[in-house]
């Protein structure tokens, strides 16, 4: 797919344009365009003082104006890990009217920092076709990636792994600091530790992080609190998006069974309901937790029969972030901003070997489009079109997993074929 539209590019654009595009200023300009579309739309919210999607809830947490829920406890901040504190409260520095502008600038000068290091040093020249591949895939998932803390996050992650050969401390604060605003970076933590030769320092920056976030908590009388994001869930079914709530999305469709879709109130999400949606949610964490492991182990193999590390870490952060989505009873669109970070780095180290995760996932992103923010409502009634776009989106994770899979196996079987008759390397 990224080969075709290569080449349709070349055939379509005069030469002195298509080298233009292959230079760090393009991107810049890209990089402009992109964001300013997005500050344009967000304006004809911002103007008169609204928000738009979480970060309503975010401006609510950030003023301590929490709207009554009957019957209901409310939403407390906690229901993130305690760091996510800070970029909620950072937003509200031009006020609470200009809630949403605060939150776009501030995700704005992270993409743009993220975007400076992406094309600098070494990957002055590699960072480039890896560069667009971003903007191309904000034009489909800015609508979330501006409105949620997963646009916090996933410059964080990419600087992170940018810098885990080389800066491993860096990359542990940069990746632990993360994983306390959002969990999901942990994913890319457990690879780069496995992988890794400077593991001891990732795994001591990770604890003196977490150390110094649990002293934050104590000295500001927050301590009780650091927990909550794991406890505060709610009891939680089969969420209308996740890629296993697919077959009663369908059950939902036909009206088969009493099958549904509706509100789970107290958590403010839709789920699925129908023969067998509780034991499948009950059934996803143990299933999870087993194929982490056995992600895990396989990194162990391949590492063993000497496989190239940077691109294990690689290889296995896809392989676990996209687990965490797959094996998950929770499936919310921006769920797919994880693995942006994760692609875009392996571009980066290797534009061949990553053209296929790149090009699934900018589908992914476009499904992922149509889902949210255009046609979200005629899914949640259970509309066969988008049950079908719903059902390809969720089909192209599990193919994008199983690649990573596979491409974790071979890099095991190939480092063993190179290397055999010679030590294994040191773990």
């Amino acid at each position: 797919m990224l080969d075709r539209l290569t080449s349709l590019r070349d055939r379509v654009l005069p030469a002195p344009v298509v080298a233009w595009f292959g230079t760090r200023a393009s991107v810049w300009w890209g990089f402009a365009v992109v964001h300013g579309y997005f500050l344009a739309w967000m304006a004809s919210f911002f103007l008169r003082g609204d928000t738009f999607s979480d970060t309503e809830q975010y401006r609510q947490w950030a003023t301590g104006v929490v709207p009554d829920r009957p019957g209901m406890a409310p939403i407390t901040p906690w229901v993130y890990p305690a760091l996510a504190q800070i970029p909620i409260h950072l937003a509200n520095i031009l006020g609470p009217s200009l809630y949403l502008l605060g939150w776009f600038l501030l995700i704005t000068a992270l993409n743009a920092w993220a975007l400076a290091v992406l094309l600098s040093g070494p990957r002055r020249k590699t960072g480039i076709a890896p560069a667009w591949w971003w903007m191309f895939f904000l034009v489909f998932m800015g609508y979330l990636s501006f409105a949620r803390v997963e646009g916090v996050v996933a410059p964080l992650v990419l600087v992170g792994l940018l810098a885990a050969v080389r800066r491993p401390v860096l990359a542990g604060v940069l990746l632990s600091v993360a994983t306390w605003i959002k969990v999901w970076p942990a994913a890319v933590i457990a690879p780069i530790v496995i992988a890794s030769r400077d593991r001891l320092k990732v795994l001591a920056t990770g604890v003196v992080v977490t150390a110094l976030v649990a002293v934050g908590l104590w000295t500001t009388g927050n301590l009780s609190h650091i927990a909550d994001f794991m406890l505060q869930q709610g009891e939680r079914g089969m969420q209308l998006e996740a890629t296993f709530s697919t077959p009663w999305v369908w059950l939902s469709v036909f009206g088969i069974a009493g099958s549904r879709i509706a509100d789970n109130v107290a958590i403010n999400s839709s789920e699925v309901y129908g023969p067998g949606a509780s034991v499948a949610a009950w059934l996803m964490q143990p299933l999870f937790l087993v194929v982490i492991v056995a992600g895990a182990a396989m990194l162990l193999w391949a590492l063993r029969r000497g496989a190239e590390r940077e691109e294990l870490f690689l290889e296995g952060a896809l392989l676990m972030t996209t687990a965490f989505i797959v094996f998950n009873k929770v499936g919310s669109p921006q769920f797919m901003i994880w693995l942006a970070p994760v692609v875009i780095a392996g571009l980066t180290h290797d534009w061949n070997r990553w053209k296929v995760p790149g090009a699934l996932l900018m589908v992914i992103a476009m499904t992922t489009f149509v889902i949210y923010p255009l046609f979200y409502t005629p899914l949640i009634h259970a509309h066969p079109v988008m049950a079908a776009v719903l059902t390809l989106r969720n089909v192209l994770l599990v193919v994008l997993l199983v690649w990573s899979i596979r491409r974790t196996l071979d890099l095991g079987r190939t480092a063993s074929r190179r290397v055999e008759g010679t030590p294994a390397p040191a773990l």
